[in-house]
């Protein structure tokens, strides 16, 4: 039963906007003491209990780092396929929206400040802001390149402030 309300409340947590922390820590909490609880039941002794819980916990931790690395590979590919088109100096709005509201939703300008191309490499130098709330914006700079019919971000290392250390 407490295994249920666990997973009722980190479900519900996902609903509510911004609350990544709280996920966090939730769900490394939750896998704790569900690892511990599985280790109860199967009769292992306390090292042995606390091995399975801190293990249960490690990869409840490394998958929720899996979902933020891949709902800001969405966001950048939006952001690509936003700026794609534009053409040096033109200006456009963008916005994300995530499947699973694990990362904030965001939104903010755009616009192609350089093209990069020779041969078959046609790359966009790109300054996007961010929109917060409070009414402030911030500013970061990426390349994108075109693959294909697709513009996919380019950039190697987006600003570790915006992105912070799951590139």
């Amino acid at each position: 039963m407490t295994r249920i309300r666990t997973v009722a409340l980190l479900l519900a947590c996902l609903a509510l906007p911004g609350c990544g922390a709280l996920l966090s820590e939730g769900s490394s909490a939750a896998a704790g003491i569900g690892g511990a609880s599985l280790a109860e039941a199967v009769g292992a002794n306390a090292a042995a209990t606390t091995g399975i819980g801190l293990g249960v916990q490690a990869g409840a931790r490394a998958g929720l780092q899996y979902a933020q690395r891949r709902s800001r590979n969405a966001a950048q590919l939006r952001l690509a396929a936003v700026a794609g088109p534009l053409e040096v100096g033109g200006v456009t709005r963008w916005d994300t929206d995530h499947s699973l509201p694990i990362e904030p939703e965001e939104r903010g300008e755009v616009t192609v400040v350089r093209r990069i191309a020779a041969g078959d490499l046609d790359c966009k130098e790109i300054v996007f802001s961010v929109e917060g709330d409070p009414p402030a914006r911030a500013f970061y700079t990426a390349t994108i390149c075109r693959d294909g019919t697709i513009w996919r971000w380019a950039t190697a290392e987006p600003a570790t402030e915006r992105w912070g250390s799951l590139q």
